[in-house]
């Protein structure tokens, strides 16, 4: 298979573009795939340098730039150079465009603006890190959403994903020997979401935890039977409250987190009161 080299130029961070890259490349099995990263391109001169690198590694070159002169020279000297190239979000810009009614702004670098999205952004991650593993429990009502599960249910990770989307989420073990707060049986506004998994999946993962820690003695923590009875003691729990449940048995962290948000996301509907506009005349 022949080796491709990628190019992605950006003029901001390039972060979206990387993340575009590689959700498309992910669709490819056994690719040899070089990626050539170029963010911050805001002037010809800078354009020209990354120019000479094409010349030397011949391949697909991807592209967000908003400034007119820079993309038309980019534009250009692929062409010159025989180089496939990609505005990667002009089809979905300019359908919002004709959809909204208005141009889109080009201003370098806008989604990445230190906005109030930001520091909302910034007050979720705090918060999360400070309400992880059961920590903070007073503090649950300021919580969007709580995650319960037994241990290794991927709850931190699957928290500190949705902070980083902008939700402040606290998290708590569920223990069979040790209750949790009679608090989290009467929290008004934020979800609570049950995480559930495979006992036998669950078994494995913990095995491999203990590894990781040299603790090689079997313990109730890897027992099968004993881990079974955690499973369906939180599994009634979720039953008996009425909380909805996403087993993470086959899902990755960024699956378990796209659940949770389309379960907010249908709550908030539900819970809010339709517009009522003018009546027609």
């Amino acid at each position: 298979m022949a080796r491709l080299h990628l190019h992605l130029l950006s003029d901001s961070t390039g972060e979206t573009l990387e993340m575009i890259a590689k959700a498309a490349l992910a669709r490819f099995e056994d690719k040899d795939v070089v990626r050539h990263f170029w963010p911050m391109v805001r002037s010809r001169q800078h354009l020209e340098r990354i120019v000479s690198e094409f010349k030397a590694n011949a391949g697909l070159v991807l592209y967000t730039l908003v400034n007119e002169d820079i993309r038309d020279h980019l534009e250009e000297r692929c062409r010159a150079l025989g180089l496939q190239h990609v505005a990667a979000l002009d089809a979905v810009t300019e359908a919002l465009e004709e959809r909204l009614g208005q141009e889109a702004k080009g201003r370098p670098g806008r989604q990445h603006a230190m906005d109030e999205a930001y520091f909302a952004r910034v007050d979720a991650i705090q918060f999360t890190i400070a309400h992880d593993d059961g920590i903070g429990w007073e503090n649950w009502e300021e919580a969007d959403i709580v995650l319960a599960g037994v241990s290794r249910t991927s709850k931190t990770p699957t928290s500190i994903y949705l902070a980083n989307r902008g939700f402040k989420v606290a998290n708590i073990p569920l223990v069979v020997e040790s209750p949790p707060p009679e608090s989290l049986y009467k929290l008004k506004h934020p979800m609570v979401v049950g995480l559930t998994t495979a006992p036998d999946r669950l078994v494995q993962i913990r095995r491999n935890r203990l590894l990781s820690l040299n603790e090689k003695t079997e313990t109730s923590y890897v027992d099968e039977g004993r881990v079974k009875d955690e499973v369906m003691f939180a599994r009634r729990m979720f039953a008996d409250n009425g909380w909805p449940v996403i087993d993470v048995t086959r899902r990755s962290i960024e699956e378990t987190a796209a659940a949770v948000i389309r379960l907010h996301q249908e709550r908030e509907a539900r819970d809010t009161p339709p517009r009522v506009g003018p009546k027609p005349i």
